[in-house]
Formats: C-alpha cells, sequence, structure tokens
C-alpha cells in the first residue's frame, strides 16, 4: 500500500489528527505534538518542518492528506502550508516566538494558552 493511501489507516482511531508544525520540526512543533496527545486534548499528533534542509520530517502531501488540523507557530508558515494544501483544512497560527527549547515549560505553557485560546475564538464565530 502507497504512503498517501495508508494516511487514513482505520485502525488510527476516531482521535482528531493534528500535525504540528514549525520551521525545521525539532523544537517547537514536537513540543506541542507532546503536548496535543495528552490530557485533556488526546489527539493523535505529527511533528514535521517547513524548511527542509533542516527538518527531520519534512511536511509533504502525506502529512497534509493525513491530517483534520494543522497547528503552526507563525503567520507566515500559515501561508506556506495553506499554498500546499490540496483541500482546505483548519490551520492554525499559534503566534508563538522561535526562541524556546524542546519541551521548555514556558513553551509548554504557552502552546496550551495559544491552542486554547485561538481554538476557542474559531469556536465562537
Amino acid at each position: 500500500m502507497n504512503r498517501l493511501a495508508n494516511s487514513k489507516n482505520q485502525f488510527q482511531g476516531e482521535y482528531k489528527k493534528v500535525l504540528c508544525v514549525c520551521s525545521a520540526g525539532i523544537l517547537r512543533s514536537p513540543t506541542a505534538a507532546m503536548v496535543l496527545s495528552q490530557e485533556p486534548y488526546n489527539f493523535n499528533t505529527r511533528a514535521a518542518g517547513l524548511t527542509a534542509e533542516f527538518a527531520l520530517v519534512p511536511v509533504d502531501e502525506v502529512l497534509l492528506h493525513w491530517a483534520d488540523e494543522i497547528v503552526v507557530f507563525e503567520d507566515r508558515q500559515a501561508e506556506q502550508v495553506r499554498k500546499m494544501l490540496k483541500t482546505p483544512k483548519p490551520v492554525i497560527s499559534l503566534d508563538i516566538p522561535d526562541n524556546y527549547g524542546y519541551r521548555d515549560p514556558d513553551l509548554i505553557e504557552a502552546i496550551k494558552v495559544a491552542y486554547d485560546n485561538t481554538t476557542s475564538q474559531h469556536a465562537n464565530k
């Protein structure tokens, strides 16, 4: 089976699939993937980077197809992701700068606050 077809594997369950994207996919997005995979969110998460020469896991068509929602950290990243999407999907920008280490407690708190604020604003529209 090819990767694109396998991205919708039925055994992943009914959890929301959230792709977390930052520049390189090494610090912010893996931290967000960890945060959003735990209580109270319990999402099925993956992390990737937009800058192919730095990313361990570059954003690609398969990851974008897999995701129900994409979380980015900067508005310019949201624009890049939207241009890559073949079908419209929610793209949430958390507006968190690239000045944190992996799993930095301040980054974890910033992700929770920004995600909750952003998604509650979208729900009220």
